[in-house]
């Protein structure tokens, strides 16, 4: 890459981690429970904002699949979601009010955490509408994944995030779910193409677009549509950083997630459950407070279509069964993983 890319890049890195280590003021442990964490742990890292209605389903399925303490900060709730995570028992919660945005749309909070309680332990960092689907994950828990990827010296897991949605306008009163209801008993469609990718030169992760929100939200310019790669899930080490969202990480060679010589490497996918029926609520709040990416361009498309009525099911799309039919549509795969 050249010595001074490499030194460009060890250069960010420290940067990061000095932004991450002054922004920990920024936080105030509301309930902390990180004594209970022992060494070989799986952690979950997530940043929310008044998602009270998913975090039921949401604790339900990561515990299901084997994570032992959650590690939340809760930026500035006001529908009771920091109280509901503090009677967790497995759930650590730090507050923040300070603004999203400038905590670089959260991520210097959470690389703060991951640095001081993350070290030596696998790490998965999401959203709280993000559901990791992995290879066996109907027959295996998140630790056998762990444990062969130790065994093979895999240091980091790519998933890309598929968009899930309903069929009918969004909205619509058929799709409404109760509080803990599981997101995708009506978000079942997903697009098993429409998906460009590109290298990053600089930080040699794949860049990838499309799904229904590039083809409805950004039909006129799916450059701009939002990105869908993601490296949730890391065997984190303190020098380690995310640069930018779950997207890419530093050292570079976190990012090589993909074989360059026609093979292929584990992954798996992140099943987005944003198209709920509090979507279009959602969309509204979070434009109105404009501390979103590239001045919420991506809320204003959300907030506008979905006045409308937008509809994101076509006559391609996929009704979701299982992990295996993600991996023969190519959206995943088990590698070598026997």
């Amino acid at each position: 890459m050249g010595l001074w890319r490499t030194y460009r890049l060890r250069l960010k890195r420290k940067g990061l981690r000095l932004r991450a280590f002054r922004k920990r003021r920024e936080l105030t442990a509301v309930t902390n429970r990180t004594a209970q964490i022992h060494g070989g742990d799986v952690l979950l890292f997530c940043t929310l904002r008044n998602e009270r209605h998913r975090l039921g389903y949401f604790l339900k399925y990561y515990r299901g699949i084997g994570i032992d303490h959650f590690l939340i900060v809760d930026n500035g709730s006001t529908d009771g979601s920091g109280d509901y995570l503090s009677e967790q028992p497995d759930v650590s919660v730090w507050r923040s009010d300070a603004s999203y945005k400038r905590a670089r749309f959260g991520m210097d909070w959470l690389n703060w955490l991951l640095i001081r309680y993350g070290h030596r332990h696998w790490c998965l960092t999401v959203d709280p509408d993000e559901f990791l689907v992995f290879p066996f994950c109907d027959t295996r828990p998140l630790r056998a994944l762990t444990d062969w990827m130790d065994a093979s010296s895999v240091r980091s897991f790519p998933a890309m995030l598929l968009d899930m949605y309903p069929r009918g306008p969004l909205g619509a009163p058929a799709q409404s779910r109760a509080e803990g209801d599981d997101p995708f008993e009506t978000n079942c469609w997903f697009d098993s193409g429409n998906y460009t990718l590109k290298k990053n030169p600089l930080f040699g992760n794949l860049w990838i677009q499309g799904g229904p929100r590039s083809r409805v939200f950004f039909a006129d310019g799916p450059a701009r549509a939002p990105a869908l790669n993601k490296i949730p899930l890391v065997r984190w080490d303190r020098q380690f950083v995310y640069a930018s969202s779950t997207h890419m990480l530093l050292p570079r060679g976190l990012n090589l997630v993909y074989d360059e010589w026609g093979g292929e490497k584990i992954s798996g996918l992140l099943l987005h459950a944003k198209f709920t029926d509090a979507f279009a609520q959602k969309a509204t709040e979070e434009l109105a407070r404009g501390e979103h990416y590239a001045a919420s361009r991506e809320y204003t498309a959300y907030a506008r279509d979905a006045r409308d009525g937008a509809e994101l099911w076509c006559k391609w799309s996929e009704r979701y069964q299982n992990w295996r039919q993600l991996e023969s549509l190519g959206l995943m795969s088990r590698g070598n993983w026997a």
